[in-house]
């Protein structure tokens, strides 16, 4: 197995690919930091609301005024760095901790792909990728090199794989498969659409969709690792993100993976369509190619690179699985569901009121949270218990400097859960202000008194 695991690290493969791959994800990056200072959410989601969400043991992570605008700038310029490999190694760098900031700005604005853009531009860091058709391949001869390791383009492709399968188990469920929700509920919205419109409100058609999007998961990156079927998939992903992208206001998230599976490819198709690229900008891409072969040193730095990305990769396939550690239905406590490529997989609804009763007169003050919160916030937390427990210490510390004494924070919540009927969500009878976030079960949180079956 040691003498397998040699002898595949050692094999090479033409860098084409991951110039290819460097240079997409970089002009991808640039266009969607763009899109988001353009449409003005900047200023919605960060600058405006005068409290933010924030990640467990990241609360120190906030927006910083009207500068929140130089991150995003700090970010697209390292994009840009990434896409033309200008001082490769520290453009990653740099844009996988603004944009990861950018990311933990807020939990309200979370998605899976901006999850995924942090992961690939944190392995990006370790990857050769500006050894060819690069401005540091260009400047430097030593660093450029037309093959690298093979396993460099080959770890994109496992993390590639591993959303889309673990998105693909995650629908292996008796809501999703057995009863088509949420789809159920999302697709009939989008019954004024040409042509699909009105079977867009058909029954089977939502189980269709259900079940063909859990298959098109499961087995899209075996199709695009296998060559004979390769086109085949290639032209599955792109009608799968279309309709995804037409059916749901999901961002750019689409195209992220349509451009992002071409990484399994052969490295003659990258080669060809950077030749296009050279032959538009009227320069020779023969500049960059010199036929040397990028062999790794087994120095203590390569050896701690491939320890850091191999640690990272087990984590990114065992972390999606913690929340079997944790007791009831992981679509209602939400207990592990974030970051752990679950999809799209239900529709939550909640109404949740708080109540601060001062502890030593008892005078109760009944909270109006859009007072505190945007309208996107208070969506977001009237559903997710550990939004409802970090407003409540807000309300705690907020109600105790306007003077009243040692504030408790009660809660009436109703939460609603793939069209079930509407559920009292949190323990009306606890004092919130007296319990705090951990790793731990939140034992506050009532039982889901229903089952769905399944990952």
């Amino acid at each position: 197995m040691n003498k397998a695991i040699k002898d595949y690290l050692s094999k090479q493969s033409s860098a084409g690919t991951l110039a290819f791959f460097r240079l997409a994800f970089g002009l991808m990056m640039c266009l969607s930091l763009l899109r988001f200072v353009s449409y003005g959410w900047v200023d919605k989601f960060y600058i405006k609301p005068l409290f933010h969400f924030t990640y467990y043991g990241f609360e120190w992570v906030r927006p910083i005024g009207i500068y929140t605008y130089l991150i995003f700038f700090i970010a697209f310029i390292a994009a840009l760095g990434i896409a033309l490999g200008y001082k490769y190694r520290f453009s990653a760098l740099i844009f996988f901790m603004s944009f990861t900031y950018i990311e933990l700005m807020d939990k309200t604005t979370y998605l899976n792909h901006y999850y995924f853009i942090s992961v690939i531009s944190f392995v990006l860091i370790f990857l050769p990728a500006s050894a060819f058709f690069s401005i540091d391949a260009y400047r430097n001869a030593q660093k450029r090199f037309e093959y690298i390791p093979r396993w460099t383009t080959d770890v994109l492709k496992l993390l590639l794989g591993i959303v889309y399968f673990y998105a693909g188990l995650a629908k292996i469920n008796s809501d999703w498969l057995f009863n088509a929700m949420p789809l159920k509920i999302w697709l009939p919205t989008n019954s004024n659409l040409p042509f699909l419109g009105d079977l867009l409100n058909e029954s089977w058609v939502h189980y269709a969709f259900s079940w063909s999007g859990m298959i098109y998961d499961l087995s899209i990156p075996f199709l695009l690792l296998y060559k004979r079927t390769r086109w085949f998939a290639f032209v599955l992903v792109v009608i799968f993100h279309l309709i995804t992208k037409i059916l749901f206001p999901i961002g750019v998230f689409p195209y992220i993976m349509i451009v992002s599976s071409l990484v399994f490819f052969e490295s003659s198709f990258h080669l060809k369509i950077l030749r296009r690229i050279t032959k538009a900008l009227n320069f020779n891409i023969a500049m960059f190619q010199n036929s040397k072969v990028l062999v790794e040193n087994l120095n203590s730095f390569s050896q701690i690179k491939r320890v850091i990305l191999g640690l990272f990769l087990v984590f990114q396939l065992v972390f999606p699985f913690r929340y079997l550690a944790y007791p009831g239905e992981l679509f209602w406590t939400e207990e592990g569901f974030r970051f752990s490529w679950r999809v799209m997989l239900m529709e939550k609804a909640g109404y949740t009121e708080f109540k601060v009763v001062d502890a030593r007169t008892k005078q109760e003050i009944l909270v109006i949270n859009h007072q505190f919160l945007s309208a996107f916030q208070e969506k977001q937390m009237a559903f997710q218990p550990d939004f409802i427990l970090e407003y409540a210490h807000f309300l705690h510390n907020y109600y105790k400097k306007a003077g009243v004494n040692n504030p408790e924070v009660y809660v009436a919540s109703y939460v609603a859960l793939n069209g079930r009927l509407s559920k009292t969500y949190i323990n009306p009878s606890i004092n919130l202000a007296k319990e705090y976030e951990s790793f731990q079960h939140k034992s506050w949180i009532l039982p889901f008194n229903d089952t769905i079956k399944g990952f």
